[in-house]
């Protein structure tokens, strides 16, 4: 292996194959971006005797060497096979994809004391599966989690492109409504939407594995009668993953909030497939008129 240490020999091997197991960043690994790609790599080697002579050096055992890649791209890591080719056909590079899992989350915490932070405090729990639908008014703020699962690398940024609401549980359905727009507020919404920064203040383990915004409730208007749709809203958010080590990772809007040494970094478009995910349904609840006699 590039590196050393506890976890980086063989667990387990027999007359035709090594088993080995340790971390995409362990073991000397070294790891970069490609265009929508991110690449974790090492090479194993084998090592052989040598003879020293008085005019020369030899070397019975048999040489070889094997460069092994992990890539991330979209949505996944895949499980890499493999195996070590006689000599006499030298062994080529090995590369392979896998999945990348990505959850959305609505917070629903309170503020209970006096002084407390509000949108902390909406964070510290969440709605569970048999919450929904859940219950909403006009204006009222909608906190909305989205958490990459499943990996521990604390390098990967996971971002978000386009956030955007609809009726139904097809992202592709109509009506539709932005709430981000390249990872930014819309700026065509009167209420625009906010980011939520998460960082190492958070408590969580992998803060750049999160991301968070809030934007007000509404409802969609039919497009015929001009009058509110009492429809269920469903929310979703296209999210792809940045490498932390090629730069900034944070949408232009970010940038413009930051101190100017942070501005200097350039945010990067990623180009890689991405994944859609999505959460709700929220419903609309109308407060019952009342009329003055």
């Amino acid at each position: 292996m590039l590196g050393e240490g506890q976890g980086c020999t063989h667990v387990d091997s027999n007359s035709a194959f090594a088993i080995y197991q340790f971390a995409v960043t362990g073991c000397g690994s070294v790891v970069w971006e490609e265009p929508g790609t991110i690449v974790y790599e090492n090479r194993m080697s084998s090592s052989f005797e040598t003879l020293v002579g008085e005019s020369g050096i030899i070397t019975r055992d048999s040489q070889f060497e094997l460069t092994f890649q992990c890539r991330f791209r979209g949505s996944s890591v895949e499980v890499l096979v493999v195996e070590v080719l006689p000599l006499q056909e030298p062994p080529l590079p090995v590369a392979a994809f896998g999945p990348i899992s990505v959850q959305m989350r609505l917070a629903n915490g309170q503020c209970l004391t006096k002084g407390c932070n509000e949108v902390d405090a909406a964070y510290s729990s969440f709605y569970t599966d048999a919450d929904y639908p859940v219950t909403k008014v006009l204006r009222d703020p909608v906190y909305v989690e989205v958490q990459l699962l499943e990996k521990t690398d604390p390098n990967l940024v996971l971002t978000l492109g386009h956030c955007w609401t609809t009726t139904s549980l097809n992202p592709h359905s109509l009506p539709q409504w932005d709430i981000l727009i390249d990872g930014c507020p819309y700026r065509d919404d009167r209420y625009l939407s906010s980011l939520v920064p998460v960082g190492v203040s958070s408590g969580l383990n992998f803060p750049s594995h999160y991301r968070r915004f809030i934007f007000k409730m509404f409802t969609f208007v039919d497009t015929s009668t001009l009058t509110p749709m009492r429809e269920q809203v469903y929310i979703h958010c296209s999210t792809t993953v940045c490498s932390a080590a090629s730069g900034s990772c944070e949408p232009s809007c970010f940038a413009k909030n930051r101190k100017r040494r942070d501005v200097e970094a350039t945010y990067q478009v990623m180009n890689e497939p991405k994944v859609v995910v999505s959460s709700g349904p929220v419903d609309m609840y109308f407060p019952a008129e009342t009329s003055e006699e």
